[in-house]
């Protein structure tokens, strides 16, 4: 029986938004975690826009996306998806979760599945995959396997980039496949889009574009983008396929206040991804204590397991859990958005210094 601090279940019962600030227990606290990196899940215009949506379309649309009466609402907001980010092709559905599980198990028999480390658990077919290499040594041993085997066909599976510690991948080395292979290439950009990328427009600019290599990008827009949907970014000819499945037939869609939100929030979302970018650029400069971060990324780790009590005594809290999994070891994270003020980021470097 593990012992709980009985202070910390005050965090787990909040009654209001959660923002930059929260207020637990009758005390409130500056938040450095989650994934609302744009800060738009309490963004005023942006939650204006989201009114408009439920003024116009109501809470929800419990229908198949099948059915014979449909709200236009979804057709533009795909159409918008798919200009917005530079791909042929999109797909919306109800969550990110949802839209991993729809790509994976759609192309799992397509050929060999190739997983690569610390992949999401929304990407997995069945058990976790069993890793032990880093992500630039299983790269290279992929590229060596696949163009090694007898077989003709592979399904690589990856996160677009680690955000627990953090880290970017570069997937450039997929260009040195042979081109007599054929290849499904699935990227989680859950923690990428809206923040990665020129403009925040994410990881699918920067992917190979061989035509032996077929790319389906996928993210929850629930982080950055402050959206309850899953997005699939791919060719006309696998969104074809995809809207064929069962999966996607039978899946009640987001609501569509939500995708009327997405159509209108253009301007929000480059903002916001413009202010986030220099709070990064500050606390990096600026701070007095080893973080370990990469440019553009809003997420600074830390191996000090002293480091969130003590910042909790500054009225502080940072991301501080085991992830994905309970048994997983606890991270340190101070994760920003788009939403800390100059005050906010001051506080905190002022709180770091202590340590130092």
């Amino acid at each position: 029986m593990t012992n709980r601090d009985p202070n910390e279940d005050q965090f787990r019962l909040l009654r209001s938004a959660i923002g930059r600030e929260i207020v637990a227990g009758g005390e409130r606290f500056l938040f450095f975690g989650g994934t609302a990196y744009l800060g738009l899940n309490t963004h005023p215009s942006f939650l204006d826009l989201y009114i408009e949506g439920l003024q116009q379309y109501g809470i929800n649309n419990g229908t198949s996306r099948s059915n014979n009466v449909q709200l236009g609402i979804y057709a533009e907001a795909e159409k918008f998806a798919a200009n917005y980010w530079g791909s042929e092709a999109a797909l919306l559905l109800s969550s990110g979760f949802l839209a991993a599980q729809l790509v994976v198990k759609h192309f799992s028999s397509y050929g060999e599945v190739l997983y690569a480390p610390h992949s999401h658990p929304a990407l997995w077919i069945s058990d976790k995959p069993h890793h032990t290499l880093n992500f630039e040594d299983w790269i290279v041993q992929t590229v060596h396997h696949i163009n090694s085997s007898n077989e003709s066909r592979f399904v690589i599976i990856s996160n677009s980039l680690n955000a627990l510690t953090p880290e970017k991948y570069d997937f450039s080395l997929l260009e040195t496949i042979l081109p007599s292979k054929e290849i499904i290439l699935i990227i989680d950009d859950s923690h990428g889009i809206g923040v990665i990328g020129k403009g925040g427009k994410g990881i699918l600019p920067s992917l190979p574009t061989q035509k032996f290599i077929n790319t389906i990008v996928i993210a929850s827009m629930a982080k950055a983008l402050g959206l309850d949907a899953g997005l699939i970014l791919a060719s006309d000819s696998v969104i074809l396929e995809l809207k064929k499945s069962s999966l996607f037939l039978g899946a009640s869609p987001s609501a569509p206040a939500t995708l009327y939100t997405l159509t209108q929030a253009g301007s929000i979302f480059e903002n916001e991804y413009r202010k986030l970018q220099e709070n990064i650029t500050f606390i990096a400069e600026n701070t007095p204590i080893k973080l370990h971060s990469i440019k553009g990324l809003p997420i600074f780790y830390s191996d000090n397991q002293t480091l969130a009590a003590h910042l909790r005594k500054e009225k502080i809290i940072i991301s501080n859990f085991p992830y994905p999994q309970p048994s997983d070891p606890i991270l340190n994270r101070i994760v920003l958005s788009s939403a800390h003020t100059p005050s906010d980021l001051s506080s905190l470097i002022t709180a770091l210094g202590y340590l130092s």
